[in-house]
């Protein structure tokens, strides 16, 4: 069940970071609480799940999740520059994200 939270948790956080570019340095209202809403609820299940979970793998995974799921949609629906170094990285982000779930012991 830690790793359903923390996949969740990691997912919570590409939509709170990229809901950060709406909020417009949280000057508007209805982005900024959603993405608030995100950052508690993302932090709660990220905090649920390192209570089973090894804090560095918890915490490494959900980063990994968030980066590379912030990059994509990035490159996907804000006309972020899509280029094989940035495929490369993330793709590199992912492989770190699987060998940390791989060698947790959990």
């Amino acid at each position: 069940m830690a790793w359903v939270l923390l996949a969740v948790a990691g997912l919570l956080e590409v939509g709170w970071s990229v809901g950060m570019k709406f909020t417009e340095g949280f000057t508007r209202l209805w982005p900024s609480v959603a993405t608030v809403a995100g950052i508690v609820a993302s932090m709660l299940l990220l905090a649920q799940a390192a209570r089973t979970l090894p804090i560095g793998t918890a915490y490494g995974v959900w980063v990994g999740i968030g980066a590379a799921g912030a990059a994509v949609l990035g490159m996907t629906l804000l006309g972020e520059p899509v280029t094989a170094a940035r495929i490369f990285f993330i793709a590199l982000l992912l492989v770190a994200v699987v060998g940390l779930k791989a060698t947790s012991g959990h």
